[in-house]
């Protein structure tokens, strides 16, 4: 359900692996606009329809993704799941936290499987990173991106920075104890650039900045934790560690206490974790399809989903509240 860019890839990709197994059909095509629609699902195969219950009224429907506007999120994937399809729904997965208990509830209700669209999930570099994790301690996050005129319904927080905010969620894996952000527009009446601190109950601090109006295209994670300094491009799907054997930790210590620079250590030692190269969107329509076909819990589920969107709201909360301290709002207008 819904044919824009993010849909019309959506289509594709479901088009691909139904050449592949003759068991998976793209059946329809869904977009309020009919000659959207039907281009389409011309184009791969399928038939167009401009509302979820002519789809419905059309034929058998066991899977879909919805690729609407947020706010539209709660209402097409009810619908779907009122009808016993299973829905995979792109990131945020509503509006607010409310929207997406509702979504939970009525999943729950109808037995359906819900997957959110957090696409870095499926990155191969965050793949390959996750075997590495032990305590990780401090993380720097850039996400900056050129200005372009998608998604100007939500800001950037909710647009570009939720997906570093699930992946540091999910890789610390500890309640969040503290917020700090700072926000401005810049082209746009919502906020455009974001700077966010979070600080954990197990003492990580995660810094992540993320912007839609650079000059140039930046998505790198970097953590470090015990012994070990581990940097992640998303966009060069590239993972480099660099390990500190543990008797060779004092020793780079002291060095920097003493206000030297490090001399080369043998015991230091850079990896590159094997990387299994996959269309990032290819790999979460798999693992969605896989978790229909046998009723398990997908690899984001709906409550990662509400976790990464209540944290995002709370980030706005702070930005609201920073830039009312700080008078913002009149130096904007000055």
């Amino acid at each position: 359900m819904g044919a824009g860019a993010f849909g019309k890839n959506h289509a594709r990709v479901y088009h691909t692996l139904s050449l592949e197994d003759p068991s998976l059909r793209l059946a329809a095509v869904i977009d309020a606009d009919a000659d959207r629609a039907a281009a389409i699902a011309a184009e791969f195969g399928a038939q167009p329809f401009t509302s979820v219950a002519a789809a419905l009224a059309g034929g058998k429907l066991d899977a879909a993704s919805v690729a609407v506007p947020t706010i539209h999120h709660l209402a097409v994937a009810r619908e779907l799941m009122q009808a016993g399809v299973d829905v995979l729904i792109e990131k945020p997965i509503a509006s607010t936290v409310a929207e997406a208990d509702e979504l939970a509830a009525v999943a729950h209700q109808h037995g359906r499987v819900v997957q959110v669209g957090h696409l870095e999930r499926f990155n191969p570099a965050v793949r390959a990173t996750v075997p590495l994790i032990t305590t990780p301690m401090f993380f720097e996050v850039h996400r900056l991106s050129i200005f372009t005129p998608r998604s100007l319904d939500v800001d950037v927080v909710l647009d570009l920075m939720i997906h570093d905010l699930d992946i540091v969620l999910s890789l610390v894996n500890s309640p969040v104890r503290e917020v700090r952000a700072v926000g401005l527009p810049i082209l746009t009446e919502k906020v455009d650039i974001a700077n966010v601190r979070l600080e954990f109950d197990s003492g990580c601090i995660a810094n992540l900045t993320a912007s839609r109006v650079s000059t140039e295209r930046v998505r790198k994670l970097r953590f470090f934790q015990p012994h070990q300094y581990i940097s992640v491009d998303y966009g060069r799907q590239d993972v480099l560690a660099f390990t500190v054997e543990s008797d060779a930790s004092a020793s780079v210590m002291s060095q920097l206490l003493a206000g030297s620079e490090p001399t080369p250590n043998p015991q230091i030692h850079m990896s590159r974790p094997p990387i299994q190269a996959e269309e990032p969107l290819t790999a979460e329509i798999k693992a969605f399809l896989n978790s229909v076909r046998e009723r398990s819990v997908p690899v984001v589920p709906l409550q990662d989903g509400r976790r990464a969107l209540a944290l995002a709201l709370q980030v706005l909360e702070e930005i609201a509240e920073h830039s009312q301290r700080a008078g913002l709002a009149k130096l904007m207008q000055s």
